[in-house]
């Protein structure tokens, strides 16, 4: 099997015979193979259906806002786990421009436990409700590896269901959203968060995420979730070392090639500090900004960030700065 990576390239100029992908274009891909070296061919070389993954109606990337109701996330537990510390954050989130908002009620950082599905009921939906309440029209999703939370989500407001552990942890999950026609979001993990940092290893992290993310996704549109509704996270640091992680980033518009949107959650996850020397997980607004724009700029449609306010000053700057015309 080949696997076909766009060269991705931005800019006010498009060549004649470039393939459009989003704010994205490109004349060249990589052809990468588990039995061969990657080579470079000019958009000519590839096959129509090959060519056609890559087209997409995404005009600007898209922010999803970090709202956690926990006592115990890596980044912000016990900061907006009461109704009215969440309720205003969430507010806050959209004030500042998120354009979706992901609301969870159990940690999935290294080494957590399990949280009772009544508890995660109790953190979440009444949130929900509380910013439908208010007047909140901005796209909810419900960040749940379980049925029974996100059947909660969705009739107390929630619109999307966002799965780390990529509609595996609960056999009825994906069903219900076929049912309610939920939009969803499809994300790797090598393990769950209790055993996924314990030496993860793969023959080829690039290719083996690719790989996982095409299976799921053809197991939810044979469960009924149409394509359009489908959503894929190469699920940086879940299961991952620094090493994976720099490896997806660098290559991930390979995953264009699964023909539908990229979620990229890597904000303030612990390879930025490592990298940019920020121990405390707050302070990694601006590293987790830069692997964004990186992200962006190679087509990532859905970035989830804690900083939202950060991110979008930061885009509105980048794409500004790409697409002006010559003078």
């Amino acid at each position: 099997m080949r696997y076909v990576r766009p060269l991705m390239q931005v800019g006010p100029t498009r060549p004649d015979g470039a393939i459009r992908c989003g704010w994205c274009w490109f004349t060249h891909a990589e052809i990468l193979s588990r039995d061969t070296e990657s080579h470079v061919v000019a958009v000519s070389d590839l096959s129509d259906e090959e060519a056609a993954r890559f087209a997409g109606p995404w005009e600007a990337p898209q922010i999803m806002g970090i709202l956690n109701t926990t006592p115990d996330s890596f980044s912000d537990g016990g900061v907006h786990d009461t109704l009215q510390a969440a309720v205003a954050h969430g507010q806050s989130l959209i004030a500042a421009g998120a354009d979706i908002l992901d609301i969870g009620g159990e940690s999935t950082r290294p080494g957590a436990a399990e949280v009772p599905v009544e508890d995660e009921i109790a953190r979440t939906a009444p949130v929900i409700v509380a910013l439908r309440s208010a007047g909140v029209r901005t796209p909810i999703s419900i960040d749940t590896r379980k049925a029974k939370v996100a059947e909660a989500a969705l009739e107390a407001g929630a619109d999307i269901v966002n799965d780390v552990s990529g509609f595996t942890f609960d056999a009825d999950l994906a069903s219900l959203c076929a049912q309610r026609n939920a939009p969803v979001c499809v994300m790797h993990a090598q393990g769950d968060p209790q055993t996924m940092q314990t030496d993860p290893i793969y023959d080829n992290v690039l290719l083996d995420v690719y790989d996982y993310l095409a299976q799921r996704i053809a197991i939810l549109v044979a469960q009924g979730i149409p394509r359009a509704h489908i959503t894929a996270d190469p699920g940086i640091g879940f299961g991952k070392t620094l090493d994976h992680n720099l490896t997806l980033l660098s290559r991930i518009s390979l995953f264009h090639g699964l023909g539908v949107p990229i979620l990229l959650g890597a904000s303030r996850k612990r390879f930025i500090g490592t990298l940019g020397n920020v121990p405390e997980a707050k302070d990694r607004g601006p590293g987790s900004v830069g692997v964004a724009l990186a992200a962006i700029a190679q087509g990532v449609q859905i970035i989830r960030a804690h900083d939202v306010a950060d991110h979008v000053q930061a885009i509105a700057l980048w794409r500004a700065s790409v697409a002006h015309p010559s003078a």
